[in-house]
């Protein structure tokens, strides 16, 4: 199992978005990063536990608790000329994108990014390193732990199947 850090803005799509489509699984579309997509297509496993993190807005940080429900697949909106994330070199033979699915497990109050900057416990997080913007970061298994039991008051199992 492997845990993650996934970044949506809330103005797009929010941890709330998600839990109204509670038990089902939403596709995480739109990222166009290589380093992101490869997460997603060659890392991620069913099941592996998700923050989701609001950025680009007033108070970024952790909203909430997902989990990876559904293996990378294509992209449809690299397909759609209509969409903002078209691409025109992608082919249904040869996608260059790529999308998990997720499901909603919990909100959890707003852990603000100035909160986890603070806490020396978590300093080697990927999100906090300089110049740290892709969409999606591991996050170390001991970072999550005491993100979810010192941070969020969560058991350390929090995300994952029960």
């Amino acid at each position: 199992m492997r845990y993650w850090l996934m970044k949506s803005e809330p103005d797009e799509f929010s941890i709330d978005d998600l839990a109204q489509v509670s038990g089902q699984s939403v596709a995480w579309f739109g990222v166009r990063n290589y380093q992101a997509r490869n997460f997603m297509r060659d890392q991620m496993q069913l099941d592996d536990p998700v923050f989701f993190y609001h950025s680009s807005c007033p108070q970024p940080g952790i909203a909430g608790l997902a989990r990876v429900s559904r293996l990378a697949y294509p992209d449809q909106t690299q397909f759609d000329s209509t969409s903002k994330y078209f691409d025109p070199a992608a082919t249904a033979e040869r996608p260059r994108w790529f999308n998990v699915e997720v499901t909603f497990v919990q909100k959890t109050r707003l852990l603000a990014l100035a909160e986890l900057r603070a806490d020396p416990a978590i300093a080697g997080l990927t999100l906090l390193a300089r110049g740290s913007r892709l969409s999606i970061t591991p996050v170390d298994a001991g970072h999550w732990q005491h993100i979810c039991t010192h941070l969020l008051g969560l058991p350390a199992s929090a995300g994952g199947t029960q």
